[in-house]
């Protein structure tokens, strides 16, 4: 027995001329012994992702949209992106697919190209399918040529479907085998399931939103405590360096690339204070990389030198900074 399976992807409003259509080629393709499930897309639409799980047996699916303004609307491209990122490519390339779309405004054709189209990249089969403007569904239900037109597209499926009908080769195809190729995500059927799955459950993502939400934290306390420790670098090589001048008194601010705060220097004779902060005047203001503030405390520069060299930028009292070096002497290392 064949089993074929319709996905509807409008409103389900009761006036839908394509409810009508495809409620039509149920009734026939059930006469022919066929197996259809039917799949209502706006009642499925927290489980869209997991739906390529349902191709798994079919033989052939209808694709059934309604075009109400513009498109093949949400819900079904929904569907559509989740066969290309969840499908099953191989199980997809052997299954016919028939697309239905009845409009009430304009752009039937464009949506069933759209459709066939899709359904080609993914690799599939499209058989010839249905589209038409349609004002009024009475109109549709009353007229028997339209009905007998739904028939023969419903017998035409089977038959294609039963008999195994073969199909040109489109460029589409072609095009996504040389430039189209999705970057591979090396999962196996069984694991791409189990992450459609995962996908659609809104409980596992909320989960795991709470989980990022907690490392995020976790790490900014870290950082936090982090930068708090940073706040005594440098400082303890400042008072161990220390060579007290009588009767000088002077104010630094040093600016550390990547600290926000700025190192405060405060010398008044024998009298020395060393912290991170913000101060609005000093006699001498720096700034200068981590880089040239390591060789300096380590020795291999002076500050004199890392003005002179460019590689410190200063402003204030000249003769103040001349005074670093002799307040300072750090031992090399």
């Amino acid at each position: 027995m064949l089993n074929i399976n319709i996905y509807y992807g409008g409103r389900g409003i009761i006036d839908d001329p394509t409810l009508f259509v495809i409620n039509k080629m149920q009734e026939i393709l059930e006469e022919l012994r066929v197996n259809v499930t039917r799949y209502n897309l706006y009642e499925l639409k927290n489980t869209i992702p997991t739906l390529p799980q349902s191709l798994k047996d079919a033989d052939g699916i209808i694709l059934a949209a309604t075009v109400e303004w513009y498109g093949i609307g949400g819900y079904m491209q929904q569907f559509l992106d989740a066969c290309w990122l969840f499908g099953d490519k191989e199980k997809i390339a052997g299954i016919y697919m028939c697309p239905v779309v009845m409009s009430t405004t304009y752009g039937e054709r464009e949506a069933k190209l759209n459709l066939s189209t899709a359904w080609e990249i993914l690799g599939g089969l499209p058989c010839s399918g249905i589209c038409g403007y349609i004002e009024n569904t009475v109109m549709l239900e009353m007229n028997e040529q339209y009905i007998r037109i739904i028939e023969k597209k419903a017998e035409n499926m089977y038959r294609s479907i039963n008999q195994h009908m073969a199909c040109f080769p489109a460029s589409n195809q072609a095009v996504k085998q040389k430039i189209a190729v999705p970057k591979g995500n090396n999962l196996t059927p069984q694991e791409t399931e189990q992450l459609s799955q995962y996908v659609s459950d809104d409980s596992y993502v909320q989960r795991q939103k709470q989980d990022i939400q907690e490392l995020a934290s976790l790490f900014r306390d870290r950082l936090s405590e982090e930068g708090k420790e940073n706040e005594e670098e440098y400082l303890a090589e400042l008072k161990k360096a220390f060579v007290p001048q009588a009767g000088f008194r002077a104010e630094y601010s040093i600016g550390i690339e990547e600290k926000k705060k700025r190192l405060l220097i405060s010398v008044d004779g024998s009298k020395l204070e060393c912290s991170y902060g913000i101060q609005e005047r000093a006699d001498v203001e720096m700034q200068l990389g981590r880089a040239a503030m390591e060789d300096i405390i380590n020795g291999r520069m002076t500050f004199q030198r890392a003005f002179m060299s460019g590689v410190m930028k200063t402003k204030g009292d000249f003769r103040i900074l001349r005074t670093l070096d002799q307040l300072f002497r750090f031992d090399e290392k």
